[in-house]
């Protein structure tokens, strides 16, 4: 005799204490604790914890490093663990060089750009009101924050406000659009009446501003978010990017065009157990009436189709990757084998920011753009002064020497 299906309630209640999110970065609690602060800033909507360059007393190169994109407040902890304690100490190495570091963190990372853009203005402002000499502030961020800063120094511009800042920095941030599988987007939705969490995420304000093709509801029609369109039109008014500073990013992909090996139509994500049997996952494949999600849970099939139409193969596209189908089927499997719930992920990362959108220098629209050899392009074509692109196709906001250390090293030639 066959197992019984486990219940629509019988898996809500399970969801709520292990709820489905995409969260870039570290997934291990950290164990070890960070440095101690020399100042914390109560910011509108966010918080800098300060720490003076090593052997110093006081503020006078500050570098400002702003948070990223997730759900939920900004952690220090999880920021040291992320961009300190891997392969390249980032923060330690700028403090050993003679630099401050000021981490700028989000109340909530998920809000909108232009919120959490108040917060990088108070803290620029006070950072260099603060600072003891001269010398020219460097402010940039990861993922996310680098779109935060970027706006905010825009907007310090438009309005006549002195940023004092010589130099503008961005770790994978995209400038041209990020990308989530429209497949993961209508799981998000089509799971809603189990669990929100992960539809939160996909129509929080922040995550409607990033992503080049956005879907409210599992059967929605992709396309860019109008608070996108609102966000875009506003940075063009007022000038798309700070004029003062040098502008300088990097990439988590590659520069030559070569992909990440994943194939258009591929089988990303399986559902295997009596709840989720029928659900299935796709790599984005270009063309008319493509199939990139079918989708049944708890409910009698057969399973709702989510078709797309004219969309460029971005899933194997260069740039720093995320492993959303990986992340989706972990958090499946992580709930007991009574719910029905078991998944197989066939594919576990996808690109994420495409590495033409992380050094703004062609859009993420066309298979031509997103694939493009940026070795062979004008770089002068790009809305950046100079980037670095990684030597393969990695993690999203990895931290590495050779991308870390080369913005280190751009913000030391500053002076």
């Amino acid at each position: 005799m066959s197992e019984p299906q486990a219940t629509e309630q019988q898996i809500r209640e399970a969801l709520a204490s292990s709820p489905i999110l995409l969260t870039p970065g570290p997934e291990e609690p950290t164990t070890q604790i960070p440095p101690v602060t020399n100042d914390v800033w109560d910011l509108p909507g966010g918080t800098a914890w300060v720490y003076y360059a090593e052997g110093s007393d006081r503020l006078t190169k500050p570098v400002i490093a702003a948070d990223g994109f997730n759900m939920g407040s900004s952690s220090i902890d999880m920021l040291w663990q992320g961009l300190d304690w891997g392969e390249y100490a980032f923060f330690s190495e700028l403090r050993r060089r003679g630099h401050d570091v000021i981490v700028l963190g989000f109340h909530e990372r998920s809000a909108a750009i232009q919120q959490n853009a108040d917060a990088a203005i108070e803290a620029i402002v006070r950072a260099g009101n603060e600072r003891q000499g001269n010398h020219r502030l460097a402010v940039g961020g990861f993922s996310m924050g680098g779109l935060v800063t970027r706006y905010a120094l825009t907007k310090m511009e438009d309005q006549r406000i002195d940023h004092q800042t010589g130099l503008y920095w961005s770790y994978d941030t995209p400038h041209r659009g990020a990308w989530i599988p429209l497949g993961l987007q209508a799981f998000a939705h089509y799971s809603r009446k189990l669990n929100d969490a992960f539809s939160r995420q996909i129509n929080s304000p922040a995550a409607r501003q990033l992503l080049a093709w956005h879907i409210a509801e599992w059967d929605g029609k992709p396309g860019a978010d109008e608070m996108r369109e609102q966000f875009l039109a506003e940075l063009n008014r007022m000038g798309n990017w700070p004029a003062v500073p040098v502008k300088i990013g990097v990439a988590n992909g590659v520069a030559t065009g070569q992909g990440n090996g994943i194939k258009p139509g591929d089988h990303a994500v399986e559902g295997k157990g009596l709840s989720i049997l029928g659900t299935h996952l796709y790599a984005q494949r270009g063309g008319d009436n493509q199939i990139v999600a079918t989708l049944r849970l708890v409910t009698p099939p057969p399973a709702k189709e989510v078709p797309t139409d004219d969309l460029p193969e971005i899933d194997g596209a260069p740039g720093g990757t995320l492993e959303g189908f990986g992340i989706l089927a972990d958090k499946l499997n992580e709930q007991s084998p009574i719910l029905g719930l078991k998944t197989s992920a066939h594919i576990r990362h996808h690109s994420f920011v495409p590495s033409v959108s992380a050094v703004a220098i062609r859009d993420v629209t066309t298979d031509a753009d997103l694939y493009a050899n940026i070795d062979g392009l004008n770089p002068e074509t790009s809305e950046l002064d100079h980037f670095r692109l990684a030597s393969q196709n990695e993690p999203h906001t990895l931290m590495t020497t050779e991308l870390g250390g080369w913005i280190v090293e751009q913000i030391a030639n500053q002076g």
